[in-house]
C-alpha cells in the first residue's frame, strides 16, 4: 500500500524480510515472538533547517521576513481585515503594517490569532503534546529504524537512526498551547518502557541513556467549514472568514507544497488580488541550497577547505551549495589537519563558522542557535550547555553584544535547555534515585573522595578536581573543570560533598545515570594513588638495583 500511494516516487519497493534476516538487519531487536519484518522507505529532514530554508527561498524572491515578531492587533477597514500590529520581541518596537490579505498560518497558536479576528468564535485547534527523547546511536542500526502503530495503549512508538542518534517516541496527550512545552518523567519513562519491549537483553535500557528530551504541540484541528465540528479533521483545512482572514490550520510536512498552494489559491480568490500568474509557480521549485548540492560534494569541501570529512558532511548535508559560504567564515584550527573549522564541542561537527553564518540566517539569540541552527540542544541537552558560553561569544562578536547581554542570553538558554530539553527532568530523575549501594562500595566510594579531598574539608571544590587531573598528567580548561562538578553537583553551590557523590554512584548502579566524568576521574586517582604508594615502599635494593 505505501508503494502504492508514492507511486513513480517511491523511494525504494518495500520488501518482507524473514525472521533471520530481521535480525541481521536490525540485531538489537528481541528475537522471541519475532516472525519477520517489513521493510519500507520513507524521507528524513532537519525539520528546522527545513523550514528556515523555506523562509530563505522565498527572501530570494522578494518577501521580507521577520524573525520574533508577533502579532499583537488586527486591523479592520469597513469591516474587511486591512493591516495589522506588530512587536519585534526583542527590541519592544511595535508597528503597523498594510496588508491586502491576512493568512494565518501558526500551527498550535491558529485560535488565538482567529479571536483577534473574531472574538466570540468557536475554537478549532485542539492541542496534543507529543514527547521525544535522542538515546545514543546504539540503540538502532546506522540506516534503518523500528515503528509499531499498536503499542500497549494503542499509540504509535517508534525508534529511528537521527544525526547519530536515536531519536524515539511519542506520546499523544490532550495539553495546553504554550510557547514551552515541557516533558515530563512519565512520558519519558512509557517510551523508554515500550522500547524495551523490543529490544534484545544485551541491550540495557537507561533512564541515564537519555541524552535529551521535548514536548512538541501537534495542532489537530476541526473543520469550520462542515457541520460537524467537532470531529478532528484528518488533513489540513483552509478557512477563510467573514473579514478575510486565510486560516491554514493542521497538516503536515508530507503536504506542506500542496498546502501552502491551496492557501495562495484561496487568498487571491478571497482578496481579489491580482497574480502575475495564474497558475502555482513553485511545483518542482527548488529551495535554498538544493541548486549546486550533489551526493559528493562534501569531498570539494575537504578538498578545497581543509574540513574534516564528518564536518564537511554535515554542512553539505544542512546547507547544500551554501555550505561553501559556511566553509569561508571557518577559522583556521592552528592544526595540521583539519585546518579550518573548529568544532564548538568535540563530539559534534558543529563549527565555529555555523554561528556567524546563523546570525545571517536571522538568528537573533543563543537559543536560536543553539536549537534552530545547530540542533545541539535536540542531539544532547548537556553537550548543549558546555558549549554555550562559546555560542554567545561568537553571537556576540557578530550583534555587538555586551557583557550583560551575553549573561541574559546564557541564562535564558540555560533555562531554555533546563526546561524545555529534558536537562531539569532528567536531573530531577537522577537526584531522587535512593542510596542503594552495599557497605564495600560505599567505603570504597568513601576512600576515593578523601583522596581527592586531601584537604579533608569535608567537600570537593573545583580547585580539588583540577589538582586531581593535574596529578595524571592532564590539562582540562576551566569550563572543563566547572563541567565535571556541574553534572554531580546537586546543590549547585560548587561543592560536591560525599552525599552528592552517592547518589551519583547510586544512579549509574540503577541506570539512571549512563557515566559521570567525576566517577571516572575519582576511580583514576585511587588507581593512581595506590601506584604512588606502593612506589614509596618499593626500596632501591629491592628494585633491583641504584645508582
Amino acid at each position: 500500500m505505501y508503494d502504492l500511494v508514492a507511486g513513480d516516487r517511491n523511494v525504494k519497493s518495500s520488501y518482507y524480510l524473514s525472521k533471520k534476516n530481521t535480525l541481521e538487519l536490525f540485531p538489537m531487536l528481541k528475537s522471541d515472538n519475532l516472525c519477520g519484518g517489513i521493510v519500507y522507505y520513507d524521507g528524513q529532514q532537519d525539520d528546522a533547517r527545513m523550514n528556515l530554508a523555506i523562509a530563505l527561498t522565498a527572501a530570494r524572491h522578494g518577501a521580507t521576513i521577520a524573525n520574533h515578531v508577533s502579532v499583537k492587533k488586527l486591523h479592520k477597514t469597513n469591516g474587511k481585515l486591512s493591516g495589522a500590529r506588530l512587536k519585534d520581541e526583542i527590541s519592544g518596537k511595535e508597528w503597523d503594517v498594510q496588508a491586502k490579505c491576512i493568512i494565518n498560518a501558526t500551527g498550535p497558536f491558529t485560535d488565538s490569532i482567529r479571536k483577534m479576528d473574531d472574538p466570540n468564535i468557536k475554537d478549532i485547534c485542539c492541542p496534543s503534546s507529543g514527547v521525544h527523547i535522542v538515546l545514543p546511536g546504539y540503540y538502532s542500526p546506522e540506516h534503518m529504524g523500528l515503528l509499531d502503530p499498536a503499542t500497549s495503549d494503542g499509540r504509535v512508538i517508534f525508534f529511528l537512526p537521527w544525526l547519530k542518534g536515536t531519536i524515539a517516541g511519542t506520546t499523544d496527550m490532550p495539553c495546553q498551547v504554550t510557547h514551552s512545552p515541557r516533558p515530563t518523567e512519565d512520558e519519558i519513562l512509557f517510551i523508554l518502557t515500550e522500547v524495551k519491549n523490543y529490544l534484545n537483553p544485551d541491550v540495557e535500557v537507561r533512564r541515564g541513556d537519555v541524552l535529551s528530551a521535548w514536548s512538541g504541540i501537534r495542532p489537530l484541528v476541526s473543520d469550520p467549514n462542515k457541520p460537524d465540528t467537532q470531529s478532528l479533521a484528518r488533513n489540513h483545512v483552509v478557512h477563510v472568514s467573514p473579514s478575510g482572514l486565510v486560516t491554514i490550520a493542521g497538516g503536515k510536512w508530507t503536504t506542506y507544497r500542496s498546502m501552502a498552494a491551496e492557501t495562495i489559491d484561496e487568498a487571491i480568490k478571497s482578496a481579489n488580488l491580482k497574480p502575475i500568474y495564474r497558475e502555482c509557480q513553485t511545483d518542482g521549485f527548488l529551495i535554498e541550497g538544493a541548486h549546486g548540492w550533489t551526493p559528493t560534494m562534501y569531498i570539494r569541501l575537504v578538498q578545497d577547505f581543509g574540513l574534516e570529512m564528518e564536518v564537511a558532511q554535515h554542512l553539505a548535508k544542512s546547507y547544500g551549495d551554501r555550505a561553501f559560504a559556511v566553509a569561508k567564515m571557518a577559522a583556521m584550527t592552528g592544526k595540521r589537519w583539519p585546518i579550518i573549522g573548529k568544532k564548538i564541542h568535540p563530539e559534534f561537527p558543529y563549527i565555529d563558522a555555523e554561528i556567524r553564518y546563523g546570525v545571517r540566517e536571522y538568528a537573533c539569540t543563543a537559543v536560536d542557535m543553539i536549537a534552530r541552527r545547530l540542533r545541539l540542544a535536540f542531539l544532547n541537552v548537556q553537550a548543549a550547555a558546555e558549549a554555550l558560553p562559546a555560542v554567545v561569544e561568537i553571537m556576540a562578536e557578530e550583534l555587538k553584544w555586551s557583557e550583560a547581554e551575553k549573561a541574559r542570553q546564557i541564562k535564558t538558554a540555560s533555562e531554555f535547555l533546563a526546561n524545555e530539553m529534558g536537562q531539569m527532568v532528567n536531573r530531577a530523575s537522577r537526584d531522587k534515585i535512593p542510596i542503594n549501594l552495599s557497605k564495600a562500595e560505599i567505603q570504597t566510594y568513601i576512600k576515593r573522595f578523601q583522596i581527592i579531598d586531601k584537604d579533608r574539608k569535608g567537600f570537593v571544590s573545583i580547585n580539588d578536581i583540577r589538582r586531581s587531573l593535574k596529578s595524571m598528567g592532564l590539562t582540562p580548561s576551566q569550563e572543563e573543570i566547572s563541567a565535571i562538578l556541574s553534572e554531580i553537583d546537586v546543590t549547585y553551590n560548587g561543592q560536591l560533598e560525599i552525599q552528592d557523590y552517592l547518589q551519583m554512584m547510586s544512579a549509574i548502579k540503577s541506570g539512571h545515570v549512563a557515566y559521570s566524568r567525576f566517577a571516572r576521574m575519582a576511580e583514576m586517582e585511587e588507581e593512581h594513588h595506590e601506584k604512588e604508594a606502593l612506589n614509596k615502599k618499593i626500596t632501591v635494593e629491592r628494585s633491583g638495583g641504584g645508582l
